[in-house]
Formats: structure tokens, sequence, C-alpha cells
């Protein structure tokens, strides 16, 4: 252990130092910023607990942690919920070790049923952390120019986009989260899933600002088919929530969306398109995997507190099969209403 290290909760007055260190910091990325703090905390109410290290008074390493507790779904201590990467950033494998220890001793402290790491890079794993993987992600580098962006494509998929482009479907770049919501609510009803509370998107675009943005597809009657909200971070875009109504399949607006979204970030200056995680086997992971992108396993982190295994809480889970086709079958309007109550918990 270093001589001087010190390990507290963050403070406001921390804030910009801390986002400064995960700009700075090779594997920071968009999940490890302060503002999901405000965020998470006030969309889902969930209790942040973000710890810091410090040696001689300098931030050396960082760890954004929230817990998530409910009756239905456990306890837990994840970095960070709602994210596909997080866990510790630090200057160094000892720096890093030590806010585990104490993540650890948290949990413990807190008597959670287990603590989480999502880790983007895989890391050494003792007791009592433990690895699993059932989540890859995906990304590609954004060539200069669309013809060359569709050229990277893989065939088959490049075939798709180029059909989607005879369905007379256009690009709504006006930014409103509003209208990106409703167009992915009734994506998520139709796969049976809870939907989030709309406030996300608006808090999510309030909060980051510019980093944020929408972009819908509408068909030849102007009526919005796909939406998607991405991130905008370190020269990447992250397409994190998207979706389309029922008549996205026949139109391909899905993929028309996402070709026209690298398009669209290549002339901002985006040089990656980080397509986020999937579920190994999953129709999303299958879906991604055609288009020919780098694929690369998440090897997550867990260690077990009062719990003597990990709950699963994956739509594939055999038991949750009558709720999903139940849900399906909601009014959209029921759907928003009561999914917000579920997905809290399902970050």
């Amino acid at each position: 252990m270093m001589k001087n290290l010190a390990i507290r909760k963050i403070a406001h007055s921390d804030f910009s130092a801390w986002d400064s260190y995960v700009d700075n910091h090779n594997d920071g990325s968009f999940f490890h910023l302060t503002g999901w703090q405000h965020v998470i905390s006030k969309v889902f109410g969930h209790k942040h607990h973000y710890l810091l290290a410090e040696d001689n008074d300098q931030l050396v390493g960082v760890l954004p942690l929230f817990e998530q507790k409910s009756r239905l779904f456990g306890h837990a201590l994840i970095s960070t919920p709602f994210c596909v990467y997080g866990g510790v950033i630090a200057d160094n494998d000892t720096i890093r070790k030590a806010l585990e220890q104490a993540a650890y001793e948290l949990g413990c402290s807190l008597n959670v049923d287990y603590i989480e790491l999502r880790d983007k890079e895989e890391k050494e794993c003792n007791s009592p952390w433990q690895s699993h993987c059932h989540h890859a992600t995906f990304s590609c580098e954004l060539a200069s120019d669309p013809d060359a962006i569709l050229s990277g494509v893989k065939r088959k998929q490049r075939a798709v986009i180029r059909q989607s482009h005879k369905n007379s479907l256009h690009a709504d770049l006006s930014n409103d989260p509003n209208l990106c919501y409703q167009v992915y609510a009734e994506s998520v009803r139709n796969l049976g899933t809870p939907v989030f509370h709309q406030r996300l998107f608006h808090e999510l675009k309030q909060t980051f600002g510019e980093r944020c943005e929408t972009l819908v597809i509408r068909d030849s009657e102007n009526t919005p088919v796909s939406s998607v909200l991405s991130f905008y971070y370190k020269n990447q875009v992250l397409p994190y929530y998207g979706g389309g109504i029922t008549e996205a399949r026949h139109l391909k607006s899905n993929d028309f969306m996402y070709y026209q979204l690298m398009c669209e970030a290549q002339k901002k200056g985006a040089t990656a398109f980080d397509f986020g995680r999937s579920k190994i086997d999953s129709g999303a992971y299958k879906y991604k995997r055609h288009w020919g992108m780098d694929e690369k396993p998440l090897h997550y982190r867990t260690a077990l507190v009062k719990a003597k295994s990990l709950p699963n809480l994956s739509p594939n889970n055999p038991k949750y099969r009558f709720f999903i086709q139940a849900w399906q079958k909601l009014p959209l309007g029921i759907s928003c209403q009561l999914g917000p109550i579920l997905s809290k918990y399902l970050g």
C-alpha cells in the first residue's frame, strides 16, 4: 500500500478534478463522469457512493458506485448501473486494488447482496472478486467519408443499408429527447421490457449538453419510425438508447439510422463508433455481429456479500417468459406508466 494513499467519498468540490481525471485517463469512459451521479440519483433515486483515492492530496484514482435496493430484485452496489462500463480507473494496480477493497468493505457495511464492477478491460481477478462474461461490446473505426464508411460494413449488412435507402426514409436531426423517447418506449414495449421514465432522456440531455444528441428517422409520411439517443466522448460516438416501432423492420429504418449516425458523427469529428454491449447470443448481439465490427467480451467482476450466487435478471431467463409475453400486449400508455417502477432496478 502507498504510504500516503487516502480513500474517501467524493465532495461536490471534487467534481471538476474528478472529471478532468476521467478525461485524461486512458481508461476513463463517458460512464465514469460525475454527470451520472446527478442523472441516476434524480431519475432513479439510487444513492451514490463515489470513492476517490488521493496521494499527497493528488487525485490518483476514482470509482463511481451506486446502491440499488429492492425487495424484488435484491440489494447491490454497482459501478455503474444503467451503464455498460465502470469499475476503477487509477494510476496503477496498487491504487486500483485499494479502491476495490474499499468498495468491498463498503458493501459489507451496507449489508448488500453483492458488488459488481463493470470493467471494460479485463482485470486480474482475486478473491473476493470473481469474473463473469455474459456480454460483448462492438466497435469500429469511422472512415473518412460516407462511401468509405459503407464499404467498411460487412457485405450482407451493406446490402440491407442500400435497400433501406429505397424506402424514402430521412433523418431528423432536430435533437428532440421527447420524440426520441416516444419511439424508444414503443420499441422497448414490443420487446416485452419495462421502459425507463421519460425524465431519463431529458436529464441526460440537460446534464451532458452537446455530448448527448438524438436522431430520429422518419418515413415517407414523416412518421417517426426509429430513434436513438447517443453520447459523444473522446472522439467516439456511442449510440445508447435506440429502437424502432413495428414498421421499422420492413422499412429497415434501424439499419438506415445507424449508418446515418456513423456519417453524422464523422462530420462532427468522431473517429470511432462504439455500438455498446449486448448479451452474448441475444438478438441484439447477433444483429451487431452482422455489421462486421470488432467484438470484445466484457469480463465484469462481482464480490458476493450476503448472496450465495448472483441473481439472473436477464430477459433470457425462462422464468420471465410469461411476464415478457404479457408485457408485449400492454397498451403503450400503460407500459410507460408501469415500466419506470420496475426498470429503475434493472440497471
